[in-house]
């Protein structure tokens, strides 16, 4: 197999994590296209670096679940992504996601390999100025309503400026440049739809958890919008 020892390793993880049962280290020596003495001496480095791989020759292998790939085996293109992603989220969210996002960007680096860390400082990637709509609903309590699937009522408001008190099961929300949009299934239309953030005049929440799970309001919404 070409690369890196690390890109090997971390190829290795990511065969282990597409089999849910021990798998022979032959077949995984194939899959790789290394030798058997390479593949043994790659689960141990592992294995030393915390991978909780369970098995042994003749046995097989499998990897329990819930480990970390280790910082070293990003590569320069997943770090100026993971930097990209966290200053677009710094300068597009609210502030809540904002600090959170220049927190994981911090634990991130703090684990780096030095060679990593400059990486990071010297990233050529910028995200542009952008002209933001006056925000009105509390975003950081939507995002919550949607991840705990609770009711919102909302005062709505048209181009017009016309309010209509509306009772919404929020599942989703989106980032456009300018505006976010929640995505919703609204009580008195009974049908989806799209709520821009800046147009909600007031946003309580009754206490009511909504009847359909939030991953199958997504799916249909997906389904229905024929949005893959």
């Amino acid at each position: 197999m070409a690369g890196s020892r690390s890109e090997r390793l971390l190829a290795l993880l990511q065969v282990l994590r597409g089999h849910r049962y021990p798998v022979s280290g032959s077949s995984l020596a194939d899959e790789l296209g290394i030798s058997l003495r390479t593949l043994y001496r790659d689960i141990a480095s592992l294995r030393a670096q915390g991978a909780a791989i369970e098995g042994e020759a003749g046995v097989g292998y499998v990897l329990r679940p819930g480990f970390l790939l280790p910082p070293m085996m990003f590569s320069q293109e997943e770090i100026e992504a993971l930097v990209l992603g966290s200053r677009w989220v710094a300068r597009s969210t609210d502030a809540k996601l904002s600090e959170a996002a220049a927190a994981a960007l911090a634990k991130i680096t703090a684990v780096l390999p030095p060679a990593l860390c400059d990486a990071v400082d010297e990233t050529a990637l910028i995200i542009g100025p952008r002209a933001l709509v006056e925000e009105k609903a509390d975003i950081p309590a939507l995002r919550s309503a949607i991840r705990h699937e609770r009711k919102l009522e909302i005062g709505y408001s048209d181009e017009a400026g016309a309010i209509t008190r509306r009772i919404i099961w929020p599942f989703g929300l989106a980032y456009f440049e300018s505006v976010r949009v929640v995505l919703g299934w609204c009580e008195l239309r009974q049908d989806f739809r799209h709520f821009r953030t800046d147009r909600i005049a007031s946003m309580t929440e009754p206490g009511e958890r909504y009847p359909k799970r939030r991953a199958a309001l997504l799916a249909e919404w997906r389904r229905t919008m024929n949005y893959t």
